[in-house]
Order: structure tokens, then C-alpha cells, then sequence
């Protein structure tokens, strides 16, 4: 999924890291947008025709979709031909950034209204014109789906941390919980929080930066234009009980911007910290209940 992944084990059988990266291999060579041989990639060039995927892939479409709908489109899984048009169009360590890359196209992301979910054969069928890109909520589903399979595999407890979207489930390595910093992507100094269960999610307009004919791009989109998010913010990190929920909250805040952002995480029941264009750090209701001073665990 272009990423990297950092998993952390709390007792268990010795074989339990290498299950995860088996898992987490397995779920790439499904849901990349990058790989031809990928389930994500046989939908989207299956236009118009029903294609039979697994459960996790047919469990992450439906998700995705469903968080199309509960946003009213802030999040939207149709945006794979607007990111390849404007030059994501392979595994961001293989763009070539020193060129100016893609076309000078914003395309609107089509919306997933018309996809049609078949839970009784697990098909999906995408409408002429739409291609997905679940690289985001792909991670988040990732980091939930691996805590889960350690958990029921014998570990104790675990931190799995797949680009940025961090789960931590059962024991920690330090009694008062799991030790994550936030708010450094830019340079700018740390909040160290401490969290005993749930999710840790952080995204940013600071990477994943190229140039387009249109000018400066970046991987984060607004879908009702197709363009690069320009909210005020660069950085937010979502706290709450799950990584898809956070990485969902993730990218609508930072679409939003702070005000409404900041409304939008509150009435989910979750927190976090934003970092503005200007560096600044800013801390929803509830952060101080989770932020202690010295970060073990870094949310990157």
C-alpha cells in the first residue's frame, strides 16, 4: 500500500511477527491500487461488471462506502483516476519528483452512490469512470484486522502501526499504557499522549508532495473538485476506538479545516491534535486526558 508498518508484540507464540507481516503482505497484494494483480485493481477495470472478492475487500468496500454516505461525501473511495491523472499513478518512492508529472486535470472524485454491493456472491460492481483508491482506510482496516489476528493468535497485547494509522489492543509494555507522540511530521515539537486501547490515527498535507502541470500537488483531495485539500490545516491526529473510525476522521478534518474539523471530531465522541499551516498546535476537547511528557512510541 506504499507504506511501511511497525508492529509491536506483547508476549505471545515467536512465530506472531511473522504472521503479521504474512497478513499485512496479503492485504497489500489485495487493496494496492499500484499492483495490476490486486482485488482493487480488477475492480477498476472491470467497469460496469460484477467482480467477486474476498470477504476483507468486499468488508472494506462497504465500509468505505458507508463512510461516503455518514460524511455526505467529505470521504470519498472513488478518487484512484483523479490521483492518477495528476501523477500518483505508482508507489510514491517510485514517482519521479524532480519532473513535473501528471496532467494539468483536477478531476471530481464520481461518488461510489451507484456501486452496487452484492453481499450474498461478495461482488462488487463500480459504475463507467469510477476507480478506486482505499489506500488510506486500506491502512487503518489493516492496522484493526492485524491487532485482531495477534489477539486471537496468543499475544498479550500489540501496537500495530501501518503509515500512520496506530492500533493498540490488550497489554501494554508500560503499565500506564501505550506511549505515542503526535505533531512532528513538520519539524515542530511533540505532544506525547498515552492511550491503553483503541486508535491513534495522523495524516498530512507535508508528504506525498509533487508538482503537476497545475502546479504543486499533494495526496490528500477534496472530492468535490478533485484538488489538493487547502484547509488552514497540514497535520491531524484523531484519537478514538478504531483506525478505520480514525482514519475516516483523519482526512474529513483536514478536508474541513479547524473549526469545523474540530466540530466534526467532537460530535464522533473521539479527540485529537491539528497542526496549521502556520505550525501551530491545536487541542480538541478531551486531549489533555490522554497526553502525558515523554514519548516510547512514535506515530509516523
Amino acid at each position: 500500500m506504499g507504506t511501511t508498518a511497525h508492529v509491536v508484540i506483547v508476549d505471545g507464540p515467536d512465530d506472531l511477527g511473522e504472521r503479521a507481516r504474512q497478513t499485512l503482505d496479503r492485504l497489500e497484494r489485495r487493496w494496492s491500487r499500484f499492483l495490476p494483480t490486486s482485488e482493487v485493481s480488477a475492480l477498476s477495470g472491470n467497469e460496469g461488471g460484477p467482480t467477486v472478492v474476498s470477504a476483507d475487500t468486499f468488508d472494506l468496500v462497504s465500509q468505505a462506502v458507508d463512510a461516503w454516505r455518514q460524511t455526505d461525501g467529505r470521504f470519498d473511495p472513488t478518487l484512484g483516476r483523479t490521483m492518477a491523472e495528476a501523477g500518483y499513478d505508482r508507489s510514491f518512492d517510485q514517482l519521479d519528483r524532480g519532473e513535473v508529472i501528471g496532467t494539468d486535470r483536477h478531476r471530481p472524485a464520481p461518488t461510489p452512490e451507484d456501486i452496487i454491493l452484492d453481499p450474498h456472491y461478495r461482488a462488487v460492481t463500480l459504475p463507467p469512470g469510477v476507480e478506486l483508491d482505499l489506500g488510506g482506510i486500506a491502512k487503518g482496516a489493516a492496522a484493526d484486522l492485524v491487532g485482531a489476528e495477534l489477539l486471537a493468535d496468543g499475544a498479550a497485547g500489540c501496537c500495530v502501526n501501518v503509515g500512520g494509522d496506530l492500533r493498540v489492543m490488550g497489554e501494554s509494555p508500560n503499565p500506564d499504557g501505550w506511549r505515542v507522540s503526535l505533531g512532528g511530521e513538520t519539524g515542530g515539537p511533540r505532544v506525547a499522549v498515552r492511550l491503553g486501547t483503541g486508535a491513534i490515527c495522523t495524516s498530512t498535507t507535508s508528504k506525498r508532495r509533487w508538482t503537476s502541470p497545475a502546479g504543486p500537488e499533494h495526496h490528500l483531495r477534496d472530492p468535490a473538485t478533485g484538488r489538493p485539500a487547502d484547509s488552514g490545516l497540514q497535520t491531524v491526529s484523531i484519537i478514538c476506538a478504531t483506525a478505520i473510525q480514525g482514519e475516516v476522521l483523519a482526512k474529513v478534518a483536514l478536508l474541513a479545516g479547524p473549526s469545523t474539523g474540530g466540530d466534526i471530531v467532537t460530535r464522533a465522541g473521539a479527540t485529537g491534535l491539528f497542526v496549521d499551516d502556520r505550525g501551530r498546535r491545536i487541542g480538541l476537547p478531551d486531549l489533555d486526558r490522554f497526553t502525558i511528557e515523554e514519548p516510547l512510541v512514535s506515530a509516523r
